[in-house]
């Protein structure tokens, strides 16, 4: 099933996983994703490790979920630091397996200088990704965006053009990057608006594990963390186990608030940890079929 179908007729929970760096824990992901499923994820999915050992550990997984489970699994691609055959082989062998749902990515530039430029050929963007894609298969599309803007665009209205680029050439819906301060994603939403973006925006939430971990995610992908919670993380900084309880807590208000504003859906970045979604799912009573 296409997920644009399933956002059509309901709001949905997804969740989202990233595969192990060794082969002998692949095991140990496929169990958490099944653990979970007792929540009904209306989609899952699991992130794609461009140009390293992780990336076939991806494939297996969401080929795995496919043959082992009833989940609605959606594969990540990323094209960067991969020739466009190779990305085409990884297409031709999910869409063999049955998967019906992919999101296209470009992908993080590997710290190698040598790669920092897109080769020959290799697809530059998510654009060229997506347009490949739409002529060649039949994939549900999903896309990414972000609340708080790219950190390689010059400006928030630069990013969304981009962000609308991405509709034109055949994206169904699209998910956010990770934020913390509700009020950026209702302010993307606005700015989408008016620049003729009319896909369903499914905002992402990543509870807290680690105020190191969080810092490092935030720093890398351009969001900020409120000053209140900042201070909060501080304070707990060298109790992981304080700052998990800080996470549940934050993202269950976050959800809460984002739920109540009509949102299409909430994608959650589980972080392979079943604790702090089994918190809040059971807390925001979203387990099972949601009534809407």
């Amino acid at each position: 099933m296409k997920i644009r179908d399933i956002l059509d007729n309901k709001r949905t929970v997804s969740f989202e996983f990233f595969p192990p760096r060794e082969a002998e824990a692949v095991d140990g992901v496929v169990d958490v994703i099944k653990g979970l499923q007792r929540f009904n994820p209306d989609f899952v999915s699991v992130t794609y490790g461009a140009g390293g050992g992780t990336r076939a550990y991806t494939e297996e997984i969401t080929l795995r979920l496919r043959r082992e489970t009833s989940l609605e699994v959606m594969a990540h691609l990323t094209c960067v630091a991969q020739s466009r055959g190779e990305v085409h082989g990884v297409l031709e062998r999910l869409n063999a397996a049955g998967v019906g749902n992919v999101i296209a990515l470009r992908g993080d530039r590997p710290a190698d200088a040598s790669l920092t430029t897109p080769g020959a050929d290799e697809f530059a963007h998510a654009t060229e990704l997506i347009t490949h894609i739409r002529d060649n298969f039949d994939f549900g599309i999903a896309a990414a965006c972000y609340p708080e803007g790219h950190t390689e665009s010059t400006d928030a209205d630069a990013d969304l053009q981009y962000v609308r680029m991405k509709q034109d050439l055949g994206a169904d819906f699209l998910i956010t990057q990770l934020f913390y301060d509700n009020r950026h994603f209702y302010d993307l939403l606005e700015r989408a608006d008016k620049a003729g973006i009319n896909l369903p925006i499914v905002p992402g939430v990543l509870p807290i594990l680690s105020t190191a971990q969080i810092r490092r995610f935030t720093q890398l992908c351009g969001a900020t963390i409120p000053a209140e919670l900042d201070a909060q993380l501080e304070r707990y900084a060298e109790d992981n186990r304080a700052v998990r309880e800080i996470g549940v807590e934050y993202a269950t208000r976050q959800v809460q608030d984002l739920w109540a504003n009509g949102v299409p859906g909430v994608h959650f970045y589980v972080l392979n940890r079943a604790y702090s979604i089994t918190q809040i799912l059971e807390t925001l009573n979203l387990d099972g079929h949601r009534g809407d």
